[in-house]
């Protein structure tokens, strides 16, 4: 199948941005198109190949087509064992390990499904992965599911939620040689971000996993004239739940701590909300992926569409060979040996089955 790095690049030097995966996914289906005992199926710019072969277990491999835009990165630059380029670490690395695996391990143990969806990187309303699960579910069934989102080569299990809340609140306008007459709105801001800044952050442990739950201001917006007192001002909030909360808790927990800063003219509106995954590693396709390895199980603290797999009692965590800290980067890249490290323990996965 020739060198898994150089796969790798090719990917990445066809350009798949979000909303524009569609020659990515004609060249995967052009590759798995002709894998004897694969049945693929197209569904817009989602792709599922499959095995058929009665197994006891099907296990899902999945991973998204799409990157952020190119920040003078979109062509593949490899210097020895490592491979610089948009997408090389989140995630064409796992997608090429998905590919090679589908040529290589062709009779495998276990059934398996390889879905490559699209849309990962914007809003989840145009999620690839749930236009599947709305549209043909049955391209989705299985028993156990990896992500191969960048872990470099270790497990991570579950994911945390996510939501935010924009925050709008009234004042009153003037003329800045008379503020009194007016309420400046983006003062009224100034306490409520001291308590946001001063937000101290639960660490749960679940399932021997250490999360990390956090609350930011991410956008903050207001004032009309450099002469005039300000009657609006606005913040977007984001926290980062554990799996262990509810989605209603987690709205819950931060309402609490914005309503004193809340007046009868303010608004407060949820614009984004997504439930976490409680840690998934007790299956036993996935305990034999960590114990045969002796990968490293830790906690996924970014949202992920484990999330997705969760909530349809699919048990599943992250495994990819990329850098998390490198995605979306300027200098993003990969190395070869969480490649091919990740390779052969799917490759042995698929080969031997749960043992």
């Amino acid at each position: 199948m020739g060198d898994l790095l150089d796969r790798v690049a090719d990917l990445v030097d066809i350009g798949s941005e979000s909303y524009h995966e569609a020659p990515l996914v004609d060249h995967i289906e052009r590759e798995l198109g002709s894998v004897e005992g694969l049945t693929v199926d197209r569904v817009g710019d989602n792709l599922v190949a499959r095995t058929h072969l009665g197994r006891g277990h099907r296990l899902m491999l999945a991973g998204h087509t799409d990157t952020v835009p190119a920040d003078n990165n979109g062509q593949a630059r490899r210097e020895g064992d490592t491979l610089w380029g948009l997408g090389s670490s989140d995630m064409k690395g796992g997608l090429a390990i998905m590919m090679q695996l589908a040529q290589t391990v062709t009779t495998p143990a276990i059934d398996v499904s390889y879905v490559f969806y699209a849309r990962e990187e914007v809003t989840a309303t145009h999620s690839g992965l749930e236009e599947l699960f709305e549209t043909r579910p049955d391209l989705l069934v299985a028993d156990a599911a990896l992500l191969g989102e960048p872990t470099g080569g270790a497990i991570e299990a579950g994911c945390q939620g996510t939501l935010r809340y924009k925050v709008e609140l009234a004042g009153v306008r003037a003329h800045t040689a008379r503020p009194w007459n007016g309420l400046n709105a983006i003062h009224r801001l100034g306490p409520l971000l001291v308590d946001v800044a001063s937000y101290e952050p639960r660490q749960p442990l679940l399932a021997g996993c250490r999360y990390h739950e956090g609350l930011q201001v991410v956008l903050a917006d207001g004032g009309v004239a450099t002469n005039v007192v300000p009657d609006r001002a606005s913040v977007t909030i984001n926290h980062r739940f554990a799996p262990d909360r509810t989605p209603e808790e987690a709205c819950a927990h931060v309402l609490e701590l914005l309503e004193p800063h809340l007046g009868p003219d303010d608004v407060c509106e949820l614009t984004d909300l997504a439930p976490g995954a409680a840690p998934g590693v007790d299956h036993p396709l996935l305990a034999a992926l960590v114990e045969r390895n002796a990968l490293e199980v830790r906690a996924k603290l970014g949202w992920t569409d484990v999330a997705r797999l969760a909530v349809r009692q699919i048990p599943a965590v992250n495994f990819g060979p990329g850098d998390a800290s490198l995605a979306h980067m300027a200098d993003e890249r990969l190395e070869r040996a969480p490649l091919d490290a990740g390779y052969e323990a799917l490759a042995e996965l698929l080969s031997t089955g749960v043992g």
